[in-house]
């Protein structure tokens, strides 16, 4: 999976620009606040979800513009054929609207994961293992998302059913049981596939990673638990998720929320050399896992998918030592695909291996080398 053009326009602080890059490493560099992230944050909107920053689409419309942004790529699809063409955006006449076109007809969000698959790393992921549950869940989601593009439809189906639920729990006594027993017939089905889904990557990462020397990367052993902490090991029935919702209306009712069921599971990772929870490791070794964990992925995505994924890392080379910076940079151009990187300093990628695409981001504006 290639970007071999991207287009923005009215972009964060990028009023026109337009890069060509090629298969392999492309190297963005600039000073701090230059748009080497907003062009990463763009790339990330070409796949479901709300991109890299999960921020409000009205806040990505650059300042001084008139209310709407688009973002546009060309893809390399098979040899022979013509580049896939994709682009989303807003237009101001609906500023909450998320428009996406392929080829140019419009099409879904969920409809991208059919054709890139797009993971990243950035500077505010450094702390996942420490952070929310929630966070980690939706990490693991985009993971899952690259290998299977129908997840992102069985969640959105899922939290809609979840919110559904949830406003006819609010008054339990009062409630239509025919129709909180088809929400949580939906709920049962779409949780049984994400979790199925789920519970697969896991499976199919930590065989890719079981294959991995533990140097210069620390690699991390996955698992999935419950609510309670218990290990999950194998998939949800949806008729097993249909029984337990119906059997927590009342718990959940005086919750305010659901209190059990893929949506709060929880993804752990434990350093497999020291043993010790992610959480309780270094900065350092923390942020080694994740990476040790993203390129597993990309072979796992090559794999299924007979493409890799886009890889877009941002701020990585800054936080390795030259020997882990040189590694990387062999691994990401041996394993073929095409990766993004951003760094302050051109200086940062020197090692890196050809070819490579080189741009210098200055205050929105875009220029070679």
């Amino acid at each position: 999976m290639t970007l071999v053009r991207l287009s923005l326009t009215d972009f964060r602080n990028h009023a026109g620009a337009d890069l060509a890059a090629a298969p392999g490493l492309v190297a963005l560099h600039g000073d701090n606040g230059a748009g080497k992230t907003n062009i990463l944050e763009a790339i990330s909107l070409l796949a479901p979800g709300r991109g890299l920053r999960r921020a409000p689409l009205s806040d990505m419309v650059r300042d001084g513009a008139h209310g709407g942004f688009a973002v546009f790529a060309e893809v390399a699809a098979a040899e022979g054929l013509p580049p896939v063409a994709l682009g989303t955006g807003i237009e101001p006449a609906q500023p909450r609207r998320r428009i996406v076109r392929i080829n140019g007809a419009p099409a879904a969000a969920t409809a991208l994961g059919e054709w890139l698959a797009i993971l990243w790393l950035t500077p505010a992921m450094d702390r996942l293992f420490v952070e929310t549950a929630g966070n980690r869940r939706r990490f693991l989601d985009r993971l899952v998302l690259a290998l299977d593009p129908r997840h992102a439809q069985h969640g959105n189906r899922y939290e809609a059913a979840l919110r559904a639920r949830g406003k006819l729990l609010a008054d339990l006594a009062a409630a239509d049981e025919t129709w909180l027993t088809s929400l949580e017939a939906q709920l049962a089905e779409h949780g049984a596939a994400m979790d199925a889904a789920r519970l697969d990557t896991l499976a199919a990462l930590s065989a890719e990673l079981a294959g991995q020397p533990d140097a210069p990367f620390a690699r991390p052993l996955l698992t999935l638990v419950d609510s309670e902490g218990a290990e999950r090991s194998a998939p949800h029935s949806a008729e097993a998720l249909k029984a337990l919702f119906a059997a927590r209306r009342r718990i959940d009712a005086a919750a305010g929320r659901a209190t059990a069921g893929p949506h709060r599971d929880d993804l752990v990772a434990v350093h497999a050399v020291t043993g010790r929870a992610a959480a309780r490791c270094s900065t350092g070794e923390q942020k080694a896992m994740l990476l040790s964990l993203v390129l597993a992925h990309g072979d796992c995505v090559a794999r299924r998918r007979g493409q890799r994924p886009v890889l877009l890392l941002d701020e990585v080379a800054a936080h390795l030592d030259p020997l882990r910076r040189a590694a990387l940079y062999e691994r990401l151009a041996g394993q073929g695909g095409q990766a993004w990187l951003t760094g302050t300093e051109a200086a940062l990628f020197d090692a890196m291996p050809g070819p490579v695409t080189r741009y210098r981001i200055i205050g929105g504006r875009i220029a070679a080398g």
